[in-house]
């Protein structure tokens, strides 16, 4: 199975640029019809607004733009560029724009558009879907804070923490990183903390920027 970048969940964020507000959206979606749904939600929704731009890219599926009324090639193109150099599938962005007034000219409608669909995408958050190895590790008390360094060494998750007479940890890993992680922990701790695989999940979990 392979992995890839989808967003985390919804994010919103606006900005004002010589009076014209700009409002850009993004949402995780599984299809087409998802990704069309949402534009029309937000159609409705700001019927006021001057232009409502958007993009999509559903994974093995359909990729789409539209610059609903803006000059060719200064919106829709713009905020699919974004998403595709943020390395996102299966998301969908709107921009909403209020005319304040003043012309931006074409270089600032892509800026305000790039702009839009950026701040869409950080305010989301982006997660890694993938297959992920599940750890069981017991840890005595004196060994728990190196180990939490070492699981974010490695790219690593800590799902669950319980605390008993020794420091239990659910892990997650990705694929390629549960054996190295494993033989850091023992060869580090001279064998005193040993962790084992308990299952592998595909699923997407936030990552860094």
């Amino acid at each position: 199975m392979e992995e890839y970048l989808i967003p985390t969940q919804f994010g919103e964020a606006e900005f004002v640029e010589k009076k014209s507000r700009f409002i850009g959206r993004v949402w995780p979606v599984e299809t087409e019809a998802e990704a069309l749904d949402r534009i029309q939600q937000m159609k409705k929704q700001h019927y006021d607004a001057t232009h409502n731009c958007w993009a999509y890219i559903i994974r093995d599926g359909a990729v789409r733009f539209s610059d609903d009324g803006e000059p060719g090639g200064t919106a829709g193109m713009p905020i699919l560029q974004v998403l595709q150099r943020e390395g996102l599938f299966n998301v969908v962005c709107v921009v909403t724009r209020y005319f304040g007034g003043i012309l931006l000219g074409a270089g600032g409608l892509v800026r305000a558009y790039t702009k839009g669909a950026k701040i869409g995408v950080d305010a989301a958050g982006k997660s890694m879907k993938r297959v992920w190895t599940v750890l069981y590790v017991p840890c005595p008390y004196p060994f728990y804070e190196r180990v939490k360094l070492e699981v974010t060494a490695f790219g690593g998750i800590i799902r669950q923490t319980d605390f008993g007479s020794e420091v239990e940890l659910e892990l997650l890993f990705p694929e390629q990183q549960a054996e190295p992680f494993l033989e850091r922990l023992t060869n580090l701790t001279s064998g005193n903390v040993e962790g084992m695989e308990t299952g592998k999940e595909y699923r997407a979990f936030p990552v860094d920027a």
